[in-house]
Parts: C-alpha cells; sequence; structure tokens
C-alpha cells in the first residue's frame, strides 16, 4: 500500500496517509492509457471542416477548347482539381471522430493514470484546501508553498472560492473527484488531490 505525506496549505508535512491499492497501486496499462487519451481528444474534435469536390465546385460546364489541334493539354473542365477555381481531389467533409472505449477500460486508464503520479512522485495531497475569498493571490502563495507551477486540483466538491480563484492561473486547472480524466492527469505535472478527494475517488473507483 503506497504511503504518501500529507501537507498543508503552507507547505509543510503535516501527517503520512495510506493510498488505497485498488486505486492507486495497480500495474500501469501504458497502451490503455494512450486510447484513453486518444479518445478524448478524438471526441472533442469538431470534424466540420469542409471542402468542395469538382462535382460541387459551381461553373466549368463545357470544354475550355477543343479536343485536337490547339496544342494545349485535352481538357474537360475548368473545374477539374489542377485549374484554380478547381474542386479539390479528396476533399474533407464532416465526419465523427469519436470511437468508444469499454468501461472497464476506462476504469483501468485511469487508475493506471493516478498510479503512475504515485510512482513518480508528482501526486500531493493537501489535509485540506479552503479560501476565504476569491482571490487568485491567495490560491497562488498555496502552489508556491507546494513549489508547484503546472498542475491538475482536485477538490471534493465544487468550492467556489477555490475553482473561481485558481481560473486565471495559466497552466493550472480544477477538476471535482468525480470529473478527473485521464488526459488532464497526464498532461500536468503534478496531482494536488485534497483528502476528500482522495477518499471519493477510492469510494468511486475502487
Amino acid at each position: 500500500m503506497a504511503n504518501v505525506s500529507v501537507y498543508n496549505m503552507e507547505g509543510k508535512e503535516v501527517g503520512k496517509m495510506d493510498l488505497n491499492d485498488a486505486v492507486f497501486g495497480v500495474e500501469v496499462n501504458e497502451h490503455l492509457v494512450h486510447m484513453a487519451v486518444v479518445q478524448q481528444l478524438a471526441n472533442n474534435r469538431q470534424g466540420t471542416q469542409k471542402a468542395k469536390t469538382r462535382s460541387e465546385v459551381s461553373g466549368g460546364g463545357r470544354k475550355p477548347w477543343r479536343q485536337k489541334g490547339t496544342g494545349h493539354a485535352r481538357q474537360g473542365s475548368t473545374r477539374s482539381p489542377q485549374w484554380t477555381g478547381g474542386g479539390v481531389v479528396f476533399a474533407p467533409v464532416p465526419r465523427d471522430y469519436s470511437f468508444k472505449l469499454n468501461k472497464k477500460e476506462k476504469r483501468a486508464a485511469l487508475k493506471s493514470a493516478l498510479t503512475s503520479r504515485v510512482n513518480e512522485n508528482k501526486l500531493l495531497v493537501l489535509d485540506e484546501l479552503k479560501l476565504d475569498e476569491i482571490k487568485t493571490k491567495n490560491f497562488k502563495e498555496v502552489l508556491d508553498n507546494l513549489k508547484v507551477s503546472k498542475a491538475l486540483v482536485v477538490i471534493e466538491d465544487n468550492d467556489k472560492n477555490v475553482v473561481l480563484s485558481a481560473r486565471n492561473i495559466p497552466n493550472v486547472i480544477t477538476a471535482q473527484a468525480n470529473t478527473i480524466n485521464v488526459y488532464d492527469i497526464m498532461k500536468y505535472s503534478t496531482v494536488i488531490v485534497t483528502k476528500g478527494a482522495v477518499a471519493k475517488i477510492e469510494e468511486v473507483y475502487a
């Protein structure tokens, strides 16, 4: 069972905490982590790009010149792909890039991502994260105390003061324990989790 230090908002160690091996101590499956990241990025694509093929471009209904005798190469239409203003050969059309992963695969990928952060000592546990007011400066002080600049901050519930205080800090995002995803865990160099959020994650995924 992984044992990690617990810090307060001043960056001082205030205790130790055991993490559930069913969530934070699994065998890391890099392939599933990769698939989960690819799926999230693919599902976020709009897929609305469009260009016209030669059948959709207006004009070009007659031959620009006769077939033989001009010295030019034969041409059937001024809307062929080699002409300026012509259609695109294999034009992109609106499509859906999304694909599905099984529930078990998603859970395994998330556990693998969390375990990799624990193994790399990039998961910090806070005893609590409470701010009296919405103030970016106060949240930045907490990050400075923890010596962190790029982080995913996972909180137990939707704390308006914390979320809005962190919103304007570059390379920092907040998430509730039940909304974390593999992409964010892998993207940010440090994952900061409150004790309450750890308990909630273990409750949901153990």
